[in-house]
Parts: structure tokens; sequence; C-alpha cells
């Protein structure tokens, strides 16, 4: 889908979001979450371990619902969407990326990069073409038809990302992409995702640990007892 630029592409307002603890106790992770994201927009969450900010991408990514307040993606507000909705929305409107690249192994790169779109009802050709110019894009032109094991690190996360795209996602949530690679790979995939987020429009949320990333955003917010705040400029550690 292309990026909706007449408005934000994420809209999420007094996001709530909590779990039962094993003595039956509510323990509250989100408390009242506002984040707008627009096109073409790099948002990086930092914070402690144990914060919520895989809670967050989660909930902003459809994958779980709120248990108060609203998500919009693209204007869609996902709580009135039936699971099946949720599900055609999250493949049409959002790409995921996430620590571990989650490839199938047998598998080449283009096979996986072209899976979301088969899966789509997308035709072989037009299939082939778009992941074959999207791994051109991210460096792999040379290296589509082999499969996971016989790529490094940061080819593989490489093709998770443009796997992620294949879609033209509006939106894409990457949640510590860089944290299983070394760091080398680690900034060639941090100049990856600020080029990408210039070029397709796509609206970015990032969480990460990782300072050099988060450098790279347009923002960056601290997700700290259940909500989002600015960071402050010599706010010196997640």
């Amino acid at each position: 889908m292309t990026p909706d630029l007449r408005g934000p592409v994420l809209e999420a307002t007094g996001v709530t979001k909590g779990y039962r603890g094993g003595d039956g106790s509510l323990l509250r992770i989100l408390d009242g979450v506002d984040l707008t994201v627009a096109s073409g927009e790099m948002v990086a969450v930092v914070g402690a371990s144990g914060a919520g900010k895989s809670t967050l991408l989660h909930v902003l990514g459809a994958l779980d619902r709120p248990d108060a307040g609203e998500v919009r993606v693209v204007g869609q507000p996902t709580a009135r969407l039936s699971d099946l909705e949720l599900a055609a929305l999250r493949n049409r409107s959002i790409g995921f990326v996430f620590q571990f690249h989650h490839l199938l192994k047998e598998f080449s790169a283009l096979e996986n990069v072209m899976m979301p779109l088969r899966i789509a009802g997308v035709g072989d050709g037009e299939a082939r073409g778009r992941a074959t110019a999207l791994l051109e894009r991210v460096g792999l032109a040379a290296r589509q038809s082999h499969r996971p094991a016989e790529l490094s690190g940061g080819e593989q996360q490489r093709t998770a990302v443009a796997r992620a795209l294949a879609m033209r996602p509006s939106l894409l949530l990457a949640d510590e992409p860089s944290g299983n690679l070394d760091a080398q790979n680690a900034e060639r995939l941090h100049d990856l995702l600020a080029e990408l987020t210039r070029e397709t429009g796509v609206g970015v949320v990032v969480v990460t640990h990782n300072r050099s990333l988060a450098a790279r955003a347009t923002r960056v917010l601290q997700l700290a007892e259940g909500r989002l705040r600015a960071e402050a400029a010599d706010d010196g550690g997640s």
C-alpha cells in the first residue's frame, strides 16, 4: 500500500495494557500511551528491559489488543476489527522486523521475500520482480538464490527487512533489529533503515537499546512507568 501522505500512518491514544500476575493482581505495562507517527518518520523507543517496549510494538502492530485506548493504522481503528480483519490489515499495511530474522530455512532469500506477496495473491512474475528489486536495494543482488544458512547474520537480517517491505506497507515496526548483529553489520543495517525510511515514505517505530540506531531516528522517546516521553538530550541510558 502506498503511504498516505495526507495523514499519520499510526495514531495511538490513551493505550493501556496489563497482565494478570500469578497472584491474580493486575500488572499494568502500558498506562495511557499516546503516539503519532507520520509517513517518512522514524521514531525510536528506548527504555529499560521489562519496561514494556515489545508489548507496545505488539499493540501498535495489531498483534495484541489494548485493554483501553485506541490505535489507528492508516486511519483504521483496530479495535473495531475482527481477528480476520486485523490479520488483513497487518498483511496489507504493516511490516515487522524482529531481532531474529525468522526466515524460512528451506527457501532462498528471493523466495522468502516473495512469500508475503504470494500469500496475498500477487502473481509469480510481479512477486519475483518486486522481491528481486528489494534484494538489490538492500545489497543482496548476488545472494538472492542462497538459503538463510548460506547467508551471514547481517545478510539474513537485510533479507528480513526486504521481506517486511515486500507488501509496500505504510508502517514498519522493528523490535531490536540489530540486537543479534556484530557492530559492523549493525551499523550497515542502521544506515539501511534510515535510508529506506526517507526513500519509501514508510513510517517506522523501532524499539532499540542501540544508541547508534536511536541517533538516526527523527525522534527518540523513552518508555518508562507505562508512558512515552521525549528523551532529554543529555539522557545517558536506556
